[in-house]
């Protein structure tokens, strides 16, 4: 399983940024895919995750409204978009894959990791 994040950058204050992983899976279809993000100083943490259908969704509770997790199963891509940043959210963030459900990824460290792409919120 190899994980393709891209798109970070620096944005400014309520300003919109949408992060991009491209996935190489042995069948696309049985994995969900998240995002996990590492702030300065802080642990690891959940951000959002979808299911193989793109019906399902969990979001972490600092992101929820804001962030949108999509995925195109035609082209092995999910996508993140991530609205109204503020400070908070400058971090390293990772594309992540396992075959639970989004809910279960966020209490479950996941199996597999990309690298990682920096957001920085300036203010």
């Amino acid at each position: 399983v190899q994980l393709q994040a891209s798109g970070g950058g620096l944005v400014q204050v309520g300003g919109s940024l949408r992060l991009s992983c491209t996935a190489s899976l042995s069948t696309f279809g049985r994995y969900t895919l998240g995002w996990f993000r590492q702030a300065p100083g802080r642990e690891r943490e959940f951000v959002a995750a979808v299911t193989l259908s793109g019906a399902s969704t969990d979001y972490a509770p600092a992101v929820k409204g804001r962030f949108t997790v999509s995925r195109e199963n035609g082209k092995n891509t999910v996508h993140l978009q991530m609205n109204e940043l503020n400070p908070e959210d400058t971090a390293v963030y990772y594309c992540v894959a396992d075959t639970y459900t989004p809910q279960a990824m966020s209490v479950i460290p996941p199996s597999y990791w990309g690298q990682g792409t920096l957001v920085t919120v300036s203010s």
